[in-house]
C-alpha cells in the first residue's frame, strides 16, 4: 500500500520542502561554482530510470573543464577542486536532484541511477532494480558505500525493492543524514576504490557478457 499510494506523494512533498529549506545553500553554491569555474554550475547526464526510461539527472559541478594540449579533458583528480571536494563531502552537489524527484524521474529513496553504458551488463537477478524509481540515496548507500562491490550494491537494491516500507525509508533518510554530518564516510573519488572499477570494464570479460562485445 505504501509503495502504491503514499511513496510518490511523500516524495513530492518532501522534495519540495527540501528545496525550500536548502535554497539559500543551493543558491550560494551555484554562485560560488559559477564564479570559480566560470562556466555553467550544473552538471547533467543521461541515466536510465524506472523501466530503463532515460532521463537527465541534475547535479552541481564539482570538477572544472580543464583540458590538455590535445583538447582532451584532464583526469578527474586534476579537475576536482578543493571547493568541489567540499560540496561532495557535504552532499550539496546532490541537492539539484530534488528537482528530479519533483518531476517524477527519481525518488528520495531507491537504487542509484547509473550510467547508460552499463545497461547490457546487468545479470537477470539484478534487473528488477529498474522496476522502481532511482533514488538520491538508498539502502546500498548507507551500507558501506565506499567499499562495496557492484554485486553487493545490487543485492541491497533488490533487498530494498522487496522490503520497501515507510519505516525503512525513514531509517534510510536518518542514516543518510548521519553520513552527511560525518563527511569522512562520503566517497569523494570513486576511482580510489578498486572494487568500484567501472562495471562495464569489470564485466566485459565475463563469459556471460561476451556477446555484448560482438553487438557493440
Amino acid at each position: 500500500m505504501y509503495k502504491k499510494y503514499f511513496k510518490r506523494p511523500l516524495d513530492f512533498l518532501l522534495s519540495l520542502f527540501g528545496l525550500l529549506i536548502t535554497s539559500p545553500i543551493l543558491i550560494l553554491a551555484i554562485i560560488a561554482i559559477a564564479i570559480s569555474f566560470r562556466e555553467n554550475p550544473f552538471f547533467t547526464q543521461k541515466r536510465p530510470g524506472k523501466h530503463e526510461k532515460i532521463f537527465s539527472v541534475l547535479k552541481l559541478k564539482t570538477m572544472n573543464s580543464k583540458k590538455d594540449k590535445d583538447g582532451k579533458l584532464l583526469p578527474d583528480k586534476y579537475r576536482l577542486t578543493p571547493f568541489g571536494i567540499f560540496i561532495r563531502k557535504t552532499s550539496i552537489d546532490e541537492l539539484p536532484q530534488l528537482i528530479n524527484v519533483l518531476k517524477g524521474d527519481m525518488s528520495l529513496i531507491g537504487p542509484r541511477p547509473l550510467l547508460i553504458r552499463y545497461l547490457p551488463y546487468y545479470r537477470e537477478n539484478e534487473k528488477p532494480r529498474f522496476l522502481i524509481r532511482p533514488g538520491i540515496t538508498g539502502l546500498a548507500q548507507i551500507s558501506g558505500r565506499n567499499y562495496m562491490t557492484w554485486e553487493e550494491r545490487f543485492e541491497k537494491d533488490i533487498e530494498y525493492m522487496h522490503n520497501m516500507s515507510f519505516k525503512q525509508d525513514l531509517f534510510i533518510i536518518w542514516k543518510t543524514i548521519q553520513k552527511i554530518f560525518n563527511p569522512g564516510e562520503i566517497e569523494v573519488d570513486p576511482n580510489s576504490n578498486p572494487a568500484m572499477l567501472a562495471m562495464d570494464l569489470q564485466r566485459k570479460e565475463w563469459p556471460e557478457f561476451k556477446h555484448v562485445q560482438k553487438l557493440q
